[in-house]
């Protein structure tokens, strides 16, 4: 039972697979044959397409094709009208070059008719100038028979009449000039000079060569001289200043050329005696500090000096010599001081004449620059700040005005001068400096003995601090002409050879005494 029940099973089984076979190939017979009318329908579509694309890109090409014959056409229409308007310019060329060769045909046999007539006149004329030479001759000669000279005799006499005629007329004209210009220019000059004057004002002169160092007790003197006077003498040795303790109650003077030293030697001394302990190894070693403060003191002065006058990129040298003014005195004045102050008054000058306010001031601050040198120079101060400023980068108008402002070389810019007389301003206005007595009769005696130079001169006298000349002439031997041009003379003589403040007026008095006596 069982195995008949399996095999009816196989049996169907059997059955079922050879209906499936037969099914699946039926099935199978169908799909080629829709698959192969699918592939017809593509491929008659695809044909239909490309020949669509085919027509559309001849289309395409054609239009392309006149696109481009059209803008080629262009091109040549283009490039025919430019040589037809080269050869129309050409032709006009052409034709302006045939007119002006006719021109200057016609030009040329102009010149030539003239050059001939220009030669017959040059002929004519040298027949002229012959005949004129044989009749100036002839009447030279009748002339030298009646007046008994000679041509050159006379012409010498001529010569000399006219000489002094001349120099008498170009005086008078001479001191017109000077008159006009003194009436039309002075009183501007004094008004600007007077303004700028009076918009600045300084202290006067207080340096010297000494300074006092005060001390609470005379028993500080013996720790400052040491045993058997070792202190004083390290600390004269390492600042190079001369100290002298005496009988002055509570002071020791501090004596030196050189301010700087001074003034270490004073900083120092005040170190040492607040700090008491006072012996050679720290004299050394506190006047080492203190100059090296001073050195960067120098420099903060310098600084705050170009700051507070607005100078802008000068040379860092510069500033270290501009922070040593402060040290350093010129007859008494405070070279800083002074430099500031001409500064100052060159910049208000500039102001008033319209000139670069900045460069004036810079030339006025560093016109002085030259007093201050480390080491001695033969040079003049002008000539030496004026070196230093070339090599440290400063324009050429602060050079030239730094050499110039006392006449070293010559002025050739308008600051030049302005720096010149705002330093005669600073340096002659009253209580600036303190002249030595020696040098100023020495400069009234130059003034007298410049005058009494000249003939005709019977006294001279210099007045008024040397600032007017008065000059007494014998009246028999000066004319009143000769005493316009003497006057002249005498001022333009102390102007090239003498150095002073301001001006110096030159007054020359003759007169005429006619004396009677009733008796």
């Amino acid at each position: 039972m069982t195995l008949t029940i399996i095999l009816s099973i196989v049996a169907g089984i059997a059955v079922g697979f050879g209906i499936a076979k037969f099914l699946e190939k039926s099935n199978v017979s169908n799909l080629i044959k829709n698959a192969k009318k699918e592939a017809a329908s593509i491929l008659k579509d695809a044909k239909a397409e490309a020949e669509s694309i085919k027509k559309d890109k001849l289309l395409q090409a054609k239009e392309k094709f006149l696109e481009l014959k059209s803008e080629h056409e262009k091109e040549i229409l283009a490039k025919d009208k430019k040589i037809a308007e080269a050869e129309k310019r050409t032709r006009d060329k052409e034709s302006q070059v045939s007119n002006e060769l006719a021109k200057n045909k016609k030009l040329n046999d102009e010149l030539e008719t003239k050059l001939e007539d220009y030669n017959n006149r040059v002929d004519y004329l040298e027949k002229k100038t012959q005949e004129i030479d044989k009749l100036h001759k002839s009447q030279v000669e009748q002339l030298e028979a009646i007046s008994g000279l000679s041509a050159e005799e006379a012409k010498n006499q001529l010569v000399e009449s006219l000489k002094a005629e001349a120099k008498t007329d170009a005086m008078a004209h001479i001191q017109e000039t000077i008159e006009e210009a003194k009436m039309t220019a002075q009183q501007e000059a004094k008004k600007i000079i007077i303004n700028t004057i009076q918009r600045v004002g300084t202290e006067e002169a207080i340096e010297n060569c000494v300074s006092v160092f005060n001390i609470e007790s005379d028993d500080v003197k013996g720790r400052i001289i040491g045993r058997e006077g070792r202190n004083i003498r390290a600390l004269e040795a390492a600042t190079g200043v001369e100290i002298i303790v005496d009988d002055t109650p509570e002071a020791i003077i501090l004596s030196c050329f050189d301010p700087v030293r001074r003034e270490i030697a004073r900083l120092a001394l005040h170190k040492l005696v607040t700090d008491g302990r006072i012996h050679p190894a720290r004299i050394e070693e506190v006047v080492a500090k203190t100059q090296k403060q001073i050195e960067e003191e120098i420099i903060e002065v310098g600084k705050r000096t170009v700051i507070d006058l607005g100078i802008h990129g000068l040379h860092p040298e510069l500033i270290k010599i501009v922070g040593r003014m402060k040290y350093r005195s010129s007859y008494g004045q405070n070279l800083l001081q002074h430099s500031r102050e001409v500064a100052k008054l060159c910049g208000l000058m500039a102001a008033e004449l319209g000139l670069n306010v900045k460069l004036a001031k810079r030339a006025g601050l560093l016109h002085d620059i030259g007093k201050v040198p480390e080491t001695e120079s033969e040079l003049p101060h002008a000539i030496l700040g004026m070196q230093w400023a070339e090599k440290y980068g400063e324009k050429e108008e602060v050079c030239n005005a730094i050499g110039a402002h006392h006449d070293e070389i010559e002025m050739k810019y308008l600051i030049s001068p302005i720096v010149q007389v705002c330093d005669a301003i600073s340096g002659a206005r009253p209580g600036a400096r303190r002249q030595v007595l020696d040098s100023y009769i020495q400069r009234l005696k130059d003034l007298e003995d410049i005058a009494y130079g000249f003939q005709g001169v019977k006294n001279a006298y210099a007045i008024q601090a040397g600032r007017e000349l008065r000059v007494l002439v014998e009246s028999e031997k000066v004319s009143d002409e000769m005493a316009a041009t003497l006057s002249f003379d005498i001022s333009h003589k102390i102007q090239t050879e003498m150095t002073y403040p301001g001006q110096v007026k030159v007054t020359v008095i003759r007169e005429t005494r006619v004396v009677n006596i009733a008796k």
